[in-house]
């Protein structure tokens, strides 16, 4: 049952991803602005092709692959040889995996990730929801396994 509740957050994660792109795509040009929070955040609407920050641009298809492999992983570790991860850590997984598939939806229909979030009080590359999720899911999800799950550090559990 937890499984499906996970599968139905990833879902609603990629969907509000989408919705939210969507939006921004349908009133912003490209590269043009908007203010959200004067002086903290505005939206700008960019075309990424690449990962984070722009890097590997061009790869589409390599990231696709990973995605269709680590989907495929996260099933494999699920159902067949599940490791000691506590609840909240696999919804820390399910965040991740939400915002990946909101930015493969972008990939394979699009041929890039839309990104909208651009912060003005530091120089920050363009981001959007599901990268927020990305971000989050994996530094909650490695800080929650280093500091308080001592089951999956036990010898055999690795």
């Amino acid at each position: 049952m937890l499984f499906l509740w996970m599968a139905i957050f990833a879902a609603v994660v990629a969907a509000a991803d989408q919705i939210v792109k969507f939006l921004v795509v349908a009133n912003i040009p490209l590269h043009g602005s908007a203010p959200l929070i004067p002086g903290i955040i505005k939206l700008t609407y960019t075309q990424n092709t690449g990962a984070a920050w722009s890097m590997m641009e061009g790869m589409r298809w390599l990231f696709v692959a990973i995605f269709v492999v680590l989907t495929l992983l996260l099933l494999w570790e699920y159902f067949k040889k599940p490791m000691p991860f506590t609840k909240f850590e696999r919804w820390c997984i399910a965040a991740v995996y939400g915002g990946g598939l909101g930015n493969v939806i972008d990939r394979v229909f699009l041929g890039y990730v839309v990104d909208m979030f651009q912060t003005e009080f530091i120089s920050f590359p363009v981001f959007n929801v599901a990268d927020i999720f990305i971000s989050c899911g994996c530094i909650l999800l490695l800080v929650h396994i280093v500091f308080f799950n001592k089951e999956f550090w036990k010898d055999g559990a690795k």
